[in-house]
């Protein structure tokens, strides 16, 4: 069978960096399951529940390098579950007997759970950093471009002229609220796991929550008020983010492959030799970095429903909804960081070209001012007038093939009350960006205030 497209050497890290496939990879699980163990053993440890030489025969016996792979592959396939098989080796490592200790009084969500707690906090931080560069070099365009004048489109259409500044300051917004949602993300998820059996600690009489408390210092997470085992919300926020996450970077995305189509090259992402060729028509430089932003948006949102799907278990341990996670997580973070590489990519080097957006500004000969030239006209004239004047000049432009402002000045009723300065002003694209530029400093002197 052909390898799934994220395990494929052949896409590289198209679909996913190799910094979040390693993180997620089986030694770095098994490694967390093994690190989590340590944790409890040193815990209990320093309560008293277990000898402190039989915690420190476990640390020092707790190396994923000393996996068995196939005995744990074959003993999980049977018991359905990775860390019986695990805590049986682990036992056989550590010597004088300690090995009885390890796992005491914990049952195997309980590491499961925290383990993915501890990748997850990983898996963040990577997307924080991702983030982050991606929001600086918004920041860069959206300064650098401020003024540079653009086509604004509704329905793919010329609307109303805006800055180039301006459309990457309104992508920057959300990739700034994300990071708000993240670092708010943070203390609703990172709460160890470790209630027992059913959740209620019974196995550690009233060393129960004391036990919970160590842990969750030995790992620095915090203590949540209650057992959450099967209460998923937090892991499904996680994927919920992450697919708000790459639906922005997709919209950034489809915005960038519009912008590149050939007859409008307003922008372009950075040329590196052969990238986005095709095999047939040496002219082609395809918006490839672009359409990996999009297609992870798609991919990121389909792990988000699984996990919504993953939500719903019976009473105090699923009956399959949590091996649901044990795919859409994992594979919601490699995707996920496979759109935020490809969005670095593209903006850090972004093509901009002003000269290209003043030709595509400047194709409808005027007509995209029209409401510029309504409103300049109202005030001398009424709104109602003016729009049916305007108006009719637009149609003699369209019919007659000639520039709007040619129009305007057939147009008695308007020529009598306005001179031809004030019209050649009123139609330069450039005096109706409106409040764009001053939008774009209020949010980076924002984002400068928050640091």
């Amino acid at each position: 069978m052909p390898p799934l497209v994220l395990q494929s050497n052949l896409f590289g890290e198209m679909f996913g960096s190799d910094r979040m496939r390693n993180l997620f990879a089986d030694e770095a699980m098994v490694g967390r399951y093994l690190h989590v163990e340590v944790a409890l053993a040193s815990a209990q440890a320093r309560l008293g529940i277990i000898p402190d030489d039989a915690a420190k025969a476990i640390a020092a016996a707790a190396n994923v390098e000393r996996v068995d792979w196939q005995r744990l592959q074959e003993r999980s396939q049977l018991v359905g579950y990775p860390i019986l098989p695990l805590v049986e080796q682990l036992s056989d490592w550590a010597v004088d007997g300690a090995g009885q200790y390890a796992h005491w009084g914990a049952t195997t969500q309980d590491i499961m759970d925290t383990a993915d707690v501890l990748q997850i906090r990983d898996a963040l931080d990577l997307v924080e950093q991702d983030l982050t560069a991606i929001a600086d070099a918004l920041a860069g365009l959206a300064e650098t471009h401020a003024r540079t004048p653009m086509p604004g489109r509704t329905h793919l259409q010329h609307a109303l002229p805006i800055s180039f500044g301006y459309k990457a300051a309104t992508w920057l917004s959300g990739i700034d609220r994300h990071l708000q949602r993240l670092a708010e993300l943070r203390g609703r998820v990172e709460f160890v796991s470790f209630s027992g059996a059913a959740g209620t600690l019974a196995s550690l009489g009233d060393k129960g929550l004391a036990t919970q408390a160590a842990l969750a210092a030995e790992l620095d997470l915090a203590v949540p008020a209650i057992t959450w085992h099967t209460i998923r919300d937090g892991f499904a926020e996680v994927t919920g983010f992450l697919a708000l996450v790459t639906g922005s970077i997709g919209k950034i995305g489809y915005d960038i492959m519009l912008m590149m189509q050939t007859e409008i090259g307003e922008v372009m992402e950075p040329f590196v030799t052969g990238r986005g060729a095709s095999s047939t028509m040496p002219q082609k430089r395809n918006p490839i970095s672009s359409e990996m932003m999009l297609a992870t948006a798609k991919l990121v949102r389909e792990q988000h429903s699984a996990m919504l799907d993953a939500m719903v278990v019976d009473h105090e341990r699923a009956t399959g909804q949590w091996q649901v996670e044990w795919q859409a997580l994992p594979t919601a973070f490699i995707l996920a960081s496979g759109g935020l590489r490809a969005a670095r990519e593209a903006l850090e080097g972004l093509e901009v070209r002003p000269d290209a957006m003043r030709r595509t500004l400047d194709f409808t000969n005027g007509l995209i001012v029209a409401e510029a030239v309504m409103m300049g006209l109202a005030p001398k004239m009424g709104r109602q007038h003016a729009h049916d004047a305007v108006y009719v000049c637009c149609r003699a432009a369209i019919e007659q093939e000639i520039s709007l402002l040619e129009a305007l000045k057939r147009e008695p009723s308007i020529t009598e009350i306005i001179d031809a300065a004030e019209l050649e002003r009123l139609v330069d694209p450039v005096n109706y960006l409106g409040e764009a530029p001053e939008m774009v400093a209020r949010l980076l002197a924002a984002r400068k205030i928050r640091g």
